[in-house]
């Protein structure tokens, strides 16, 4: 059977999702962040060497990385119903926005949630000056600039597609989903990508998506109150 090692408020959400939009029987082993970290724990090493979610298991097949995963998955049980014709223009751009969520959108969405973290932590008063300085200084330089024009990009391809890939929901969507849902948990962003945050909506409100957040737990960027 299907094993997904899933690790609260992260990427194997989405994992859990696209598993109930299959219909798929499955195992969830839950894992949960260190408070103080908020890192992993170490146990996830023993099932794959970097200790991070999701992973997953099937028969023989151990898989970690949200792209493989979800493209094994897709791929396997979902050919019909989740993916484009192959090697059609809509295939193309499903590899596309695959590649694209993780590889060029959660890179600066990161930092900028790793930043927040820095500008949180405790360090002595005549410090905070300092951090607060060099803070405001990337993100003025690099990356508010950095972030607008990503999300300027996708809300232009929404703006005439009701989906990333094709005419219908599939596979890519929910790879899109992470970093989407991330961005739209800051109000700021959300206010200024009404497509986005209509979109990331119609998302949260599938079936599926409501079954897979029963399922999993507690989820930080589910339909909740924005930051």
């Amino acid at each position: 059977m299907i094993q997904l090692h899933h690790l609260n408020n992260s990427r194997s959400q989405r994992i859990l999702w696209l598993l109930e939009e299959l219909g798929l029987e499955y195992e969830i082993k839950h894992y949960r962040r260190d408070t103080d970290t908020q890192l992993a724990p170490d146990s996830l090493k023993r099932i794959h060497p970097l200790g991070k979610a999701p992973v997953l298991t099937d028969g023989g097949m151990t898989l970690a990385e949200s792209g493989a995963i979800i493209d094994y998955l897709a791929q396997t049980y979902g050919r019909d119903t989740l993916l484009p014709a192959n090697n059609s223009p809509a295939w193309w751009d499903y590899v596309y926005w695959l590649h694209y969520a993780e590889g060029s959108l959660m890179p600066p969405l990161l930092i900028r949630h790793v930043f927040d973290k820095v500008q949180q932590a405790p360090v002595p008063f005549f410090i905070r000056p300092i951090v607060n300085r060099i803070v405001a200084g990337v993100d003025k330089v690099f990356l508010h600039k950095q972030i607008q024009t990503h999300l300027n990009f996708v809300a232009d391809h929404l703006s005439c597609h009701d989906w990333f890939a094709g005419k219908r929901f599939g596979a890519a969507d929910i790879q899109m989903s992470f970093p989407l849902e991330a961005a739209m948990h800051r109000s700021e962003l959300a206010d200024s990508y009404p497509r986005l945050r209509a979109y990331v909506s119609a998302l949260q409100a599938r079936p599926a998506y409501l079954r897979a957040l029963k399922a999993g737990g507690p989820y930080l960027y589910g339909p909740k109150a924005r930051v």
